[in-house]
């Protein structure tokens, strides 16, 4: 006796009419119907023929700051560094309860888009660490539904941020109050090298903030050459510090934009090296395009790093979401087939291995990139499941559609009714579901 079986799915992977079993918060069985056809269950939904997904996942988010657009104004030029400005204006005024409510209110948000692991910087450039206290209660409160995962975020620089200039009575520096974030729990190391005030200084916040991440046996999550510079060098020295201190698999290079300008003869060493020393690389196609070659006018630079060429090299790329309404970007919407879209009609993915390639990258690639334990849609699994309105990956993509349901270690947390229109049209079907008709 199973606790629940969704019958006659079709997976990722292609296989049709799979029946999965589940018995308390774990997957059970996958197996053909035929196979599972008598089996019994407390509950059985009937998938239909269409996708049951693991859930999506975003490895790159800013919770801290989103769904604060307008506050305490809004980013008139639209650009990276007024955002970063903004942000810093904002933060006198950020209020724990209110930080709480707006992040809570987004996991609600990407529970219904089927979103149930975030990876998430967490701004430590403030004396009172008052982001880091505020999302260290949202990962608590979320834990039974989302799995939440954070990076200690240096956002005005490891080196540059002096935490006097906002309370002159801090003794601590900016380093010394990114490892009191991960002493208070915060996950991962993070920083932005390329905000440091010389290049030279980057490099050396990469030194640091790598050592201290193995020194504490930590994961490195670090926006890095986030620019159009052609000659920003970053991710060559994470790339280093990742082989010289044996943290090879366990460190990120987000953004990674400044690829996009460089020139191919540099990228022909550099990818390979990535891939030797083990990175991942996590681009942000909303954003990245959005905030990038503002400088200009045409032909003007797509702003995305390289995606199909690391994918290529087998360097893991995932896609995060990483803002939603707050002071970098106005839209969004926690869905991350739409990041997936956009990511594939940017970088020109449309053959068909490459599209699904998209699809891997807000599932099961960043799974793997943020080491999430019992992920997938193998016996043994968490039974965290996604139905989508969509017969397969590419039509989930193009569609952006319904989830159906949503379920978290067996349990449903979320519903949806398909989406159709009513037509009112001599001669033709009284109904439309936007499916493709093969």
């Amino acid at each position: 006796m199973f606790d629940l079986i969704v019958r006659h799915a079709t997976l990722p992977d292609g296989r049709t009419d799979i029946d999965v079993a589940v018995r308390g918060d774990r997957i059970a069985a996958v197996e053909p119907h035929a196979t599972l056809a008598a089996a019994a269950a407390g509950r059985e939904i009937d998938a239909g023929g269409l996708l049951l997904s693991p859930p999506f996942v975003d490895a790159h988010f800013h919770m801290d700051a989103t769904l604060s657009l307008g506050l305490p104004r809004f980013n008139q030029s639209g650009t990276l560094l007024e955002g970063i400005a903004l942000w810093g204006e904002l933060k006198p005024h950020l209020r724990q309860e209110a930080l709480v409510e707006r992040a809570l209110a987004y996991c609600d948000i990407a529970v219904a888009r089927g979103l149930l692991a975030v990876r998430s910087h967490v701004d430590t450039s403030d004396p009172r660490l008052l982001a880091v206290d505020a999302l260290l209660e949202v990962k608590r409160r979320v834990a039974p539904y989302l799995d939440l995962q954070l990076v200690a975020f240096p956002q005005d620089g490891v080196l540059r941020y002096d935490p006097r200039r906002d309370d002159p009575s801090c003794t601590l520096s900016a380093l010394q109050l990114l490892e009191k974030a991960l002493d208070k729990g915060v996950d991962v190391v993070g920083g932005i090298p390329h905000f440091e005030r010389t290049m030279a200084d980057g490099l050396e916040s990469v030194r640091l903030l790598c050592e201290l991440a193995a020194s504490r046996g930590l994961r490195v999550d670090m926006h890095c050459d986030e620019s159009d510079d052609p000659l920003s060098r970053h991710v060559e020295t994470l790339a280093l510090h990742a082989r010289r201190l044996g943290l090879q698999g366990r460190v990120t290079g987000s953004h990674l934009t400044s690829m996009h300008s460089m020139d191919n003869y540099y990228v022909s060493k550099l990818i390979p090296l990535i891939a030797e020393a083990g990175l991942s690389a996590i681009a942000n196609p909303l954003i990245n395009i959005t905030l990038q070659g503002r400088h200009d006018t045409y032909p003007k630079r797509r702003g995305m790093t390289r995606v199909p060429e690391l994918m290529a090299a087998g360097v893991p790329v995932a896609f995060g979401h990483d803002c939603v309404m707050d002071p970098w970007y106005p839209m969004g919407s926690g869905d991350m087939l739409e990041v997936a879209s956009m990511a594939l009609h940017v970088a020109q993915m449309t053959g068909r291995a490459a599209m699904r390639a998209c699809y891997d990258a807000v599932t099961g690639t960043p799974a793997r990139i943020l080491g999430l334990e019992g992920y997938g849609l193998a016996p043994g699994c968490f039974a965290d499941l996604v139905l989508l309105q969509a017969r397969d990956p590419i039509e989930a993509i193009r569609l952006r559609p319904a989830r159906l349901a949503v379920l978290r270690r067996g349990r449903v947390v979320s519903e949806q009714p398909p989406a159709t229109a009513a037509l009112r049209l001599d001669g033709r079907p009284a109904r439309v579901d936007f499916l493709h008709r093969r």
